[in-house]
């Protein structure tokens, strides 16, 4: 990629900056289970990638972090700051960047086939939960299982239905984007970005 290939359009900025708001807007919204709340923020980062391909998808998950760290009330539970990266379910957040790259690699590698897109951010997924799990189990000086049991388990139903959902909703609504003139992703189906 030339240095002119790698600059954002003012038109990638800004939809790469809605969709990090639309993140920082609905990833607060949880329903506190235990340790790791339920949210909607893996939906999100799953639609970004179809929306904004790999790269930017990315880049919006980024600097949702980034503006939770810095202490604006993003997290789950209208929470921020750097200690909530830090604590004990830091690792599912920093896990949102693999989840972006490897989910953004399977949609947009395959053209958003419905089969390669499901396996690529349930793989997403996976790597999310393992690096969450490792880093709950740390943190909290708990046994391996029982940060499984309190990080994984009860997450994987709503995890299916999100990328059943995203893998249904996602190409449409990068249609009717397209259609609309808003979309940023000028590719070629398969290309990644």
């Amino acid at each position: 990629m030339n240095q002119k290939e790698s600059r954002l359009t003012i038109k990638e900025m800004a939809l790469t900056a809605v969709m990090s708001a639309v993140l920082c807007v609905l990833a607060p919204l949880s329903l506190p289970i235990g340790p790791v709340p339920i949210s909607l923020a893996t939906l999100f980062v799953y639609i970004s990638v179809y929306v904004l391909g790999t790269r930017l998808g990315t880049l919006s998950v980024v600097i949702y972090l980034l503006l939770g760290a810095v202490g604006l009330p993003v997290f789950s539970g209208y929470s921020g700051g750097i200690f909530k990266l830090a604590g004990p379910t830091g690792g599912y957040l920093i896990g949102y960047i693999p989840l972006a790259i490897i989910s953004g690699i399977f949609v947009h590698r395959f053209a958003m086939k419905i089969v390669p897109s499901i396996l690529g951010m349930i793989v997403g997924t996976a790597v999310l939960y393992a690096l969450g799990t490792a880093w709950l189990a740390m943190s909290a000086s708990m046994e391996f299982t029982a940060a499984l049991a309190a990080g994984v388990i009860p997450f994987i139903p709503g995890d299916l239905v999100k990328i059943a959902v995203t893998a249904i909703v996602g190409p449409r609504l990068c249609a009717a984007l397209s259609r609309a003139h808003v979309n940023s992703r000028e590719e070629a189906p398969g290309r990644v970005d």
